[in-house]
C-alpha cells in the first residue's frame, strides 16, 4: 500500500486517492467536491504537497503517490 508523509508521520493511502480525500479523513470531516465543508460552516486549512500550496480548488484532481509530503495547517482562533 502506497505511504505518505502527513504532518511528519506516515500515512497510508488508497490506490487513486485525492489530496481532498485525504484532507477529509484528516480533519474527520465530510467535504464537497469543491473542498468546502459537507455542514456548511467553515474550513480554515491550508495544505502543502511536497512544498508547495495546493488551492483547495484543485483538492479534488490532485491524486497523490507513494512517498509525496503532505503538511495540513488548521487555523486555530485565539493568541
Amino acid at each position: 500500500m502506497p505511504t505518505l508523509a502527513v504532518n511528519g508521520a506516515a500515512h497510508p493511502i488508497e490506490d487513486d486517492a485525492s489530496l481532498l480525500d485525504l484532507v477529509a479523513q484528516t480533519i474527520d470531516r465530510p467535504l464537497t467536491a469543491d473542498g468546502t465543508p459537507a455542514d456548511g460552516g467553515r474550513l480554515g486549512v491550508a495544505v502543502a504537497l511536497d512544498s508547495t500550496v495546493v488551492p483547495r480548488s484543485r483538492w479534488q484532481h490532485t491524486r497523490l503517490v507513494d512517498g509525496q509530503t503532505v503538511e495540513i495547517i488548521t487555523a486555530m482562533q485565539g493568541g
